[in-house]
């Protein structure tokens, strides 16, 4: 597959994940049982394509910072023969992640130091190292200067979009999950310069204003309707809400939407939720990066992210692409 790959730009992360007992009420102890390092943000999404492609040209625009952290993360991702890191400046201290594992509950919470990723911004992208057919943007409204308004495209973050394009590249962004009086409008101005447009019902949510969930599940009528207020607001390619039960696509060229359950994983064969939705955006643009169809790409994504939860990591329990594709066949056949 001759190509010139995928750029990921915007917040690494240098991560300690504590797996712990359980969350205790606030005042009260748990013990942790292990601590390890990962590199996270756009540093998931990179090792994940890493593990599914050893070919496939990856490139990084991103912050690492002079720092025991910034350290481990250019040595976790200099491990991947296909990764070019000449794109990463390395400088101040890096973004941190403390990620807290409940062995009890499966579910994790996370206590962030922005960092690095309070000052990245388009200065620090050099498009003569990051030349390439898909460029990412990670994570919106966790990214200070390039949330920031722009008296011509809205935000800093539309300004570097709409420069990626103008330079030829098809354009893909994630968000944080967070709520604030700027967020649907910091959005809605990366939208105009979309391509592809991959967010849980969360993010939906603050994009869109619309509430795709009822009684704790996911309708499909309001989806369509959020897939459809996404591709208004300007995603251009695909609009695709990912949720832990169902996702939804809309091809905003032609009109096909598509649904489609995840993969049934059993909560005792999860080792980890962390990254999850980084795999399932990952699986997305790498077969749109192939050129194949919406609901490929959608099978395709939840395999990947329904094989992440196998491991203690968003990566660890990849394999190549054919490996996916017998993950998720195996899965489907079980259930029918």
């Amino acid at each position: 597959m001759a190509g010139k790959g995928i750029t990921y730009a915007g917040s690494l992360v240098a991560d300690t994940f504590h797996q712990i007992e359980y969350f205790p009420v606030e005042g009260m102890q748990t013990h942790i049982l292990e601590t390890k390092h990962f590199v996270g943000g756009i540093g998931n999404n990179i090792s994940q394509l890493a593990h599914i492609d050893h070919e496939i040209p990856i490139h990084v625009s991103a912050i690492a910072g002079l720092d025991e952290g910034g350290d481990r993360s250019v040595s976790m991702l200099s491990a991947y023969p296909n990764v070019d890191l000449s794109g990463l400046t390395r400088e101040g201290a890096s973004s941190a992640t403390l990620v807290m594992n409940s062995l009890a509950s499966k579910q994790r919470t996370f206590f962030s130091h922005p960092a690095s990723s309070r000052v990245f911004d388009e200065s620090y992208v050099h498009w003569d190292k990051v030349d390439c057919d898909i460029f990412h943007l990670e994570y919106l409204l966790g990214l200070a200067r390039l949330d920031a308004d722009d008296p011509e495209y809205g935000t800093h973050a539309a300004r570097l979009l709409h420069e990626a394009r103008s330079r030829g590249m098809r354009t893909s962004i994630d968000i944080v999950s967070k709520e604030n009086d700027r967020a649907h409008h910091i959005v809605a101005s990366a939208l105009k310069y979309t391509d592809y447009c991959v967010i849980n019902e969360i993010e939906t949510r603050i994009a869109t204003g619309i509430d795709i969930m009822r009684d704790g599940e996911p309708d499909e009528a309001l989806a369509r309707e959020a897939c459809g207020k996404l591709a208004e607001l300007g995603a251009s390619t695909w609009a695709v809400i990912h949720c832990s039960s169902q996702a939804f696509g809309y091809d905003c060229a032609n009109g096909e939407f598509v649904s489609l359950p995840s993969l049934r994983i059993d909560r005792d064969e999860i080792l980890g939720t962390n990254g999850a939705g980084d795999a399932y955006n990952t699986g997305v643009l790498y077969q749109a990066y192939k050129g194949e169809g919406l609901e490929r790409a959608m099978r395709f994504a939840a395999a990947t992210a329904g094989m992440s939860l196998l491991g203690e990591n968003g990566y660890a329990a990849l394999t190549e692409e054919d490996g996916i594709w017998e993950f998720e066949a195996a899965r489907r056949a079980a259930e029918a």
